[in-house]
């Protein structure tokens, strides 16, 4: 594996939810929040049982816990609900991520492929105000498998007109990680649960990290000077 400043992505696809947006405190409100309507307990093993996965997946995972089979639906629209009021009042941004996205921008392509559904995704999003600089994006709803499946990042590549192996994702859990592995792409992650390990390539602690800030400069200057030898090479 080559030095990650020697890199030389021909794409960028970020997730969203715990990456680019300090959302999964949002997560835990809410996830908390179902908890204790039964008055159960919630502590960082339900956490980490549920981080990662998509709404739908999570439904599963909690009419498991409360032993409720019949009621993965409800409880997933419960929670659904929930979050979505908590995002749109108090998401932002993570460190370093507002930084990362504009200097990649106009440079390398980039996606975003987000285990949330659309509402949630375009809710997010916008709150970080990353609409306009990220318009490529892709929900779980909008695919026939959610993460660890790789259909997101392959429909992201698909969509930036790449092949996944000359990709590289951005990726804060376990899950997505899988999902990005699986599908091809090199993984960047950039854990939101310590002492966690990810299936990456190589991993840093956060967004705002220097060594991963020079690695995207060098990127970029790379691929300035790509484009500068292809217009010598074709003059117009």
């Amino acid at each position: 594996m080559h030095n990650f400043a020697d890199w030389a992505p021909a794409a960028v696809v970020f997730d969203c939810d715990g990456l680019l947006m300090d959302t999964e405190s949002c997560w835990t409100i809410a996830e908390a929040a179902v908890f204790a309507r039964r008055n159960l307990g919630y502590g960082a093993h339900e956490k980490a049982l549920l981080i990662g996965k998509s709404v739908p997946d999570a439904g599963i995972q909690l009419a498991t816990l409360f032993n409720e089979p019949q009621s993965a639906a409800a409880l997933a629209e419960e929670l659904l609900q929930l979050v979505e009021n908590i995002i749109a009042e108090h998401a932002k941004p993570f460190a370093g991520a507002t930084e990362i996205v504009s200097a990649l921008n106009g440079v390398i392509p980039m996606a975003v492929a987000s285990n949330s559904p659309r509402r949630l995704l375009d809710i997010a999003l916008s709150r970080g105000g990353f609409v306009d600089i990220l318009p490529l994006t892709i929900a779980a709803d909008e695919v026939g498998a959610p993460k660890p499946a790789p259909d997101l990042y392959l429909r992201a590549c698909e969509m930036l007109g790449v092949h996944p192996h000359t990709a590289v994702a951005f990726e804060d859990s376990f899950t997505g990680a899988t999902s990005a592995r699986v599908a091809g792409l090199k993984v960047v992650g950039v854990p939101s649960l310590a002492h966690v390990e990810l299936p990456a390539d190589i991993v840093f602690p956060s967004l705002s990290d220097p060594r991963l800030r020079t690695g995207i400069q060098n990127w970029r200057d790379r691929a300035h000077r790509h484009r500068i030898n292809l217009c010598g090479r074709f003059p117009t």
